[in-house]
């Protein structure tokens, strides 16, 4: 099956888009391969296929979990201009009136 460009039309109608000429003179031909690729895609045999729900059919091992980074906080707050226990301090921003 070929796109023309009522179809073009019709489906750029449908999902609410526009389309100009010059866009639909490049869309078509790269709906057209779209559409080629999916008939490629559904003349596989795919009968003896089990269907998958998911990839992952067998539980994840977990990792232990462990601490992998020294805390830093101090190292970082030197640069702050202003720390306060611990905490950033930022300048006002808003005035609550």
């Amino acid at each position: 099956m070929s796109i023309t460009q009522n179809d073009l039309n019709r489906i750029a109608e449908l999902a609410r888009l526009t389309v100009n000429e010059k866009e639909a003179e490049s869309l078509c031909p790269q709906l057209d391969n779209i559409l080629k690729l999916v008939d490629i895609m559904n003349s596989v045999d795919t009968s003896n296929i089990e269907p998958l729900a998911h990839p992952l059919g067998f539980k994840q091992p977990m990792r232990r979990d462990e601490v992998t980074e020294i805390n830093q906080r101090e190292l970082f707050q030197k640069n702050a201009p202003w720390v306060e226990e611990g905490l950033y301090i930022v300048p006002k921003v808003i005035d609550a009136e």
